[in-house]
């Protein structure tokens, strides 16, 4: 039979583990989402040089109280094409999935490993991002991707060491937000892929600064 201090320890695990778990799916319901702002970033396009959005279907995985959006922009000056996904929903869904765990899975292999990005936006405001590169090889084609992704929490674009955990019970904000951002790569017969030119450096900076901005400082 259980003594008083032991109940009381097992007990407030329990409840602690139901907090977590409430938190992690908003069943709490403790803060109310900001339908506006979820719909002003799904329907924002991004404005750069010559780049044309074009709304396509997503093959982002979706879970419990998620929506996902993407467009293609194009560029008849660059000849470029670039793919831009956002995914919305409950921390505890939003954070986990991410393009190392999903692009394997899907038949691509990793080229480059994940590895870290530090930016500057032009307000001044820093982010970091993940980045890693795939190839996918079929009897027709060979695709080469660089792929990146990060979570936008309060206006700052964040790339946790362990999302899952740090982000899952984020109630400052009960939507979370994550950005991914798809580039070609040229097609080689090397592993090896080379570092991104000054045109694609630019719509990647000015897609996180548009969607940091549409959140606002």
């Amino acid at each position: 039979m259980l003594n008083s201090a032991t109940y009381v320890a097992v007990l407030a695990l329990v409840v602690a583990g139901a907090l977590v778990h409430g938190a992690t799916t908003q069943r709490w319901n403790l803060l109310e989402p900001n339908k506006e702002l979820t719909a002003k970033l799904h329907q924002l396009e991004i404005r750069w040089d010559d780049w044309k959005p074009t709304d396509v279907p997503t093959e982002l995985p979706t879970h419990e109280r998620c929506i996902a959006s993407s467009r293609r922009y194009d560029s008849a000056k660059h000849a470029r094409t670039m793919l831009v996904s956002l995914i919305s929903g409950i921390p505890g869904s939003v954070a986990t999935h991410t393009p190392d765990v999903c692009y394997p899975s899907s038949g691509y292999k990793t080229l480059r490993g994940v590895r870290k990005e530090n930016f500057t936006l032009p307000d001044g405001r820093s982010g970091t991002c993940y980045v890693a590169d795939f190839e996918k090889k079929t009897q027709t084609k060979r695709d080469r991707l660089r792929v990146r992704w990060a979570w936008l929490v309060d206006g700052q674009w964040v790339a946790p060491d362990r999302p899952r955990w740090q982000l899952a019970g984020e109630l400052r904000a009960p939507t979370l937000y994550k950005v991914y951002v798809i580039a070609p790569l040229p097609d080689s017969d090397t592993e090896s892929t080379p570092e991104d030119d000054a045109i694609t450096t630019a719509f990647v900076l000015a897609t996180w600064s548009q969607y940091a901005a549409a959140v606002g400082p």
